[in-house]
């Protein structure tokens, strides 16, 4: 089971900021994950929330705000951020964010980016959005993020994102997956005990703010 480092070592520093990435390097982790959204000039940057109040106690809307009058909140660039991942050779998983009001924009820019860029790491691209998810080409691979069982049975990726939460509520769904070639994706995934149960049950791989406690939990030296 790999063990990618949510949102950077977000429990260490702040939440997508290099020194998160850069500490998840340190904590052994074996990818990156991220939240992507949209500025008003078309910048792709590694943010959660639709603005920036929570993170800076400033109220800034990403989408319609130009990068430029972001500095202030020190975003990283998915750019930066693919940097950082190909010199550790670090997989890359991106959540696109919806709803937004450019709609499918930030998934067409990624796509542009990566096309541009072609990195040589392992890049997932995840969404809770079942559109989103029909946006992005085969060629890459699509997670799709779920929060109730149904879900699972109505959408095309290759991979399914179940919250921790319904796994353990139904286990099933990781062994299911796999029988029709899906691989599991968690989020998010913190406690030892909890990470132990992912490692059991078959998952491929988990969220974790903390990502070596996470490998610690797993005997990894």
């Amino acid at each position: 089971m790999k063990i990618y480092a949510h949102r950077g070592a977000s429990r260490d520093f702040p939440e997508m900021s290099r020194e998160a990435y850069l500490e998840a390097v340190i904590q052994g982790a074996d990818g990156f994950e991220c939240d992507l959204r949209l500025t008003k000039d078309r910048q792709l940057i590694c943010w959660h929330d639709s603005n920036t109040l929570r993170m800076t106690g400033i109220k800034k809307n990403i989408s319609r705000t130009n990068f430029k009058d972001l500095a202030f909140a020190k975003p990283l660039l998915l750019s930066e951020l693919i940097e950082i991942a190909e010199k550790n050779r670090k997989a890359l998983a991106i959540e696109t964010k919806h709803p937004v009001l450019t709609s499918g924009a930030v998934e067409r820019e990624l796509i542009r980016l990566l096309n541009e860029l072609k990195p040589t790491i392992d890049i997932s691209i995840m969404s809770f959005s079942k559109f989103a998810i029909n946006r992005i080409p085969k060629t890459f691979k699509g997670v799709n993020l779920i929060k109730f069982k149904l879900e699972k049975y109505f959408n095309s990726a290759s991979v399914i994102g179940p919250s921790l939460a319904l796994i353990k509520a139904h286990p099933e769904i990781v062994s299911d997956a796999h029988s029709k070639g899906r691989a599991v994706y968690i989020w998010t995934v913190n406690n030892p005990e909890d990470v132990k149960y992912c490692a059991e049950i078959g998952v491929d791989v988990i969220m974790s703010d903390i990502p070596a406690q996470a490998r610690r939990a797993l005997g990894y030296s």
